[in-house]
Parts: structure tokens; C-alpha cells; sequence
């Protein structure tokens, strides 16, 4: 009686893939996700069927059937997560850079530096946007480059109770 069902992608490799993906099985540095795929790969190319496979790994037989497909087309780029497509930004490139110009350039009216929730408020964001971002740039309005003097009027100056040691 013939088998009935979807025909299963034969996998073949060539000397570099069979070598790349033993290498791979063998460091202990190599992510243990991309471990398991190269080892199913290994056994797609004996011959082993998808739930054989999948006892073997520890990957459920859908998943092996996934990779099989995916290594017959894109063969060892497969090894490594594919990037996600996540959803689409909200905030738009002319917002971004005038926040940036903003932190730069400006300071809020009666305060000496942005916070993140002035900010937001300023800009119509949130505050948690506003700290990715100046993380990302590496901006920190709440640090000062070089010494300042303070502007406070009831500062007292350090010199002065000095001389009465001297």
C-alpha cells in the first residue's frame, strides 16, 4: 500500500554544509536553538522522517517539517533565527529628531535639564519612549559635560569658609 500525505523535501548536503553543521553540533558556545536545528539537519540528511527527527531533538514534527522547507531554500542561513517583523513605529523620523534637538539645544522653562516626563509632555509621547530613546543616543540631560557654578541665590561659596582656616 503506498503512503499517502504530503511528499517530504529529500535533504542532501555538500561536504561544507555537512562540516559547518558538525562543527556547530560540537561548540559549547553556539545558541542551543541553532544546536538542535543543525543536529535535525544532520538527520534530515539520513533519511530520518520529520517525527523520528522530532523524538530525537526535541522539536515537535511540525517544526522539523518547517526547517526541512526552509533549508531547502535558504540551506544554512536557516541555522539562525530569521529577524521578526514586530509592529511598525510610531514615532516618526522628523518627531525623533526634533526630541534629540530639543534635549540638546533647549532646557524647560524654570528647571536646569529635560526630564523624561517634562519631555514627553512637551512632545505628546510618553515618558518610557522618551528614555529609549535617549538610551539609544546616549543622552543624558542630567549630567553636565564640565563644572557649573550655581545659579541658586542662597549658594554659599566654599572659598569664603576656607579662609577662616587659613
Amino acid at each position: 500500500m503506498p503512503k499517502t500525505g504530503r511528499p517530504v523535501i529529500a535533504i542532501t548536503l555538500c561536504e561544507e554544509e555537512r562540516d559547518f553543521l558538525l562543527l556547530l553540533c560540537r561548540k559549547r558556545s553556539a545558541p542551543v536553538t541553532e544546536v538542535k536545528r543543525a543536529r535535525s539537519i544532520l538527520l534530515m540528511a539520513e533519511g530520518l522522517s520529520n517525527k523520528a527527527i522530532s523524538q530525537r531533538v526535541g522539536f515537535c514534527a511540525v517544526t522539523v517539517g518547517t526547517l526541512r522547507s526552509r533549508f531547502d531554500q535558504l540551506r544554512l542561513e536557516c541555522i539562525s533565527d530569521l529577524p521578526r517583523r514586530g509592529p511598525p513605529r510610531k514615532i516618526g523620523d522628523h518627531q525623533l529628531e526634533a526630541l534629540i534637538a530639543k534635549t540638546l539645544h533647549t532646557k524647560p522653562k524654570g528647571a536646569s535639564h529635560w526630564s523624561t516626563r517634562k519631555m514627553a509632555k512637551q512632545m505628546g509621547i510618553s515618558h518610557d519612549s522618551v528614555s529609549r530613546i535617549w538610551r539609544a543616543f546616549g543622552l543624558k540631560p542630567h549630567r553636565a559635560d564640565t563644572f557649573q557654578i550655581s545659579t541658586d541665590p542662597h549658594f554659599v561659596d566654599g572659598s569664603a569658609m576656607w579662609s577662616d582656616f587659613t
